[in-house]
């Protein structure tokens, strides 16, 4: 073993009892909502906002980070979350914003970070890295297995349709809520990826077989959005690419020949007809209807600012378009009025410009999306300092494509729907970036030890 490596396999106990409390950090929130389905009440989906932290702090408290990676990363993360919050607590004093709206909105926007800098922290070794992730993939599983139930079921009659859309009740560990469908399928093609890509011990038919299922969960779901958020990012990749003239060649004839595949899918295959619902230009233009409901809030929350403050610091935590003040405020008023939580009409406003278009009924056409209510909510200062946050990530730990391109859906749903504060999603997002650094890093450190192998034999 390399000298360089020995941090990965100190305190091999205090591991395995850190490794529990991530997992059991991100069961609390990955879980809620299948388990509130079945009869267990709806405060259940809170529990994550004191489980994640308290068990990230314990973890990170009795880590001793060594490594000049890991403390460079921590601090990078650690400042960012630092001054998010000291921008979130002025946009709060502005408004008027009561101390739960900021409680929650920061926990709603920062538990990824959180779990992504305790994942750093831990220290791995092959085999117990093998068992971390045995336990991930375990969890999604789970939940694959669930959507397929799921869609079974329904074709059977044995489960009963809630939505307009039967398809739409395919959601896996996230049934019963608002856009469960489409986070579902997120979370379940991001796994199919990653298992086929980076999974190179298993056997190549199991790979393309996992991911394979994970497409036609999408399928059965009709998660439009979501195969279009990974076609851009695709492209998106190749354009980050350019300065690697093979790589980009690669990538160029491999999305031509997926859109083509997809396009002739979508006219000849009953299982595609779907997205030829959306494939209307006349609501894409300038003037489109669809263009206008999407940006709405651009419009109609600058019209709600009282000072020049407004422009930085924004309307206040959960009083404009992302899901504490589009949904949560509302869903569980019962349980946070009585908490000081406190609303803004500028959201009623933007609810108004929907009810108009009610027919473009798709999370794709919401004006309720991720980007534009941390812009509402934070103003541009809360905005620049998440995209900070977001940058470390992509920076210091998406060191491969595979990762990359997983942070680079993540952004892109930021413009479709309220996925960056739906904690299931985020979360299963940090725990597969948190886990594809470490199986680079324990990649990287075990290669000194091989090359001294490989010289010692031919000595």
């Amino acid at each position: 073993m390399s000298a360089n490596s020995s941090w990965l396999y100190r305190r091999p106990s205090n591991y395995i009892q850190n490794s529990v409390l991530v997992l059991f950090a991100f069961a609390t929130a990955f879980f809620p909502r299948i388990l509130n389905s079945v009869g267990l009440p709806s405060a259940i989906n809170f529990v994550h906002f004191l489980i994640v932290p308290l068990a990230c702090t314990i973890v990170i408290a009795k880590t001793k980070v060594k490594n000049k990676s890991q403390i460079a990363i921590s601090e990078y993360l650690i400042f960012g979350l630092l001054i998010l919050l000291i921008s979130m607590t002025a946009s709060a004093l502005l408004n008027k914003a009561g101390v739960i709206n900021l409680f929650l909105e920061f926990l709603l926007l920062t538990e990824p970070f959180i779990v992504i800098l305790t994942i750093v922290c831990l220290p791995l070794s092959p085999k117990t890295l093998k068992r971390f992730r045995a336990w991930v993939l375990g969890f999604i599983g789970i939940h694959i297995f669930l959507a397929f139930a799921q869609w079974l079921f329904i074709k059977i009659g044995i489960l009963a349709v809630t939505r307009m859309q039967p398809t739409d009740n395919v959601q896996g560990v996230f049934y019963l809520s608002g856009s469960g469908h489409v986070v579902g399928s997120s979370v379940s093609l991001s796994f199919g990826l990653y298992y086929l890509f980076a999974a190179k011990n298993a056997p190549k038919w199991l790979r393309v077989s996992i991911f394979g299922a994970t497409f036609f969960q999408l399928l059965f779901a009709d998660a439009k959005q979501v195969l279009l958020v990974f076609v851009l990012a695709w492209f998106l990749l190749i354009l980050l690419r350019l300065n690697d003239i093979r790589t980009t060649l690669q990538y160029i004839i491999g999305g031509i020949l997926i859109s083509y595949a997809l396009y002739w899918c979508i006219y000849n295959v009953d299982a595609f007809s779907a997205f030829r619902g959306w494939i209307r230009p006349e609501l894409y233009g300038p003037d489109g209807a669809a263009t206008l409901l999407k940006l709405a809030p651009l419009r109609i929350i600058p019209t709600f600012y009282k000072s020049p403050l407004n422009l930085l610091f924004g309307l206040g935590p959960g009083h404009s378009v992302e899901r504490l003040g589009g949904f949560m405020l509302n869903d569980y008023s019962a349980l946070l009025k009585p908490l000081g939580a406190t609303t803004h009409p500028a959201t009623q406003a933007v609810w108004n410009a929907f009810y108009e278009n009610s027919w473009l009924n798709s999370s794709f056409f919401s004006p309720f999306w991720g980007w534009a209510g941390i812009w509402g909510d934070l103003g541009i200062l809360g905005l620049g300092f998440y995209l900070y946050l977001a940058f470390i990530v992509w920076r210091r730990l998406c060191l491969d494509d595979l990762s990359r391109f997983t942070m680079l859906t993540v952004l892109l749903f930021g413009f479709i729907f309220t996925q960056l504060e739906e904690p299931g999603y985020m979360l299963s997002m940090a725990i597969l970036i948190g886990l594809r650094w470490h199986e680079l890093q324990v990649h990287k450190l075990s290669l000194p030890t091989i090359s001294n192998e490989v010289q010692h034999a031919n000595r």
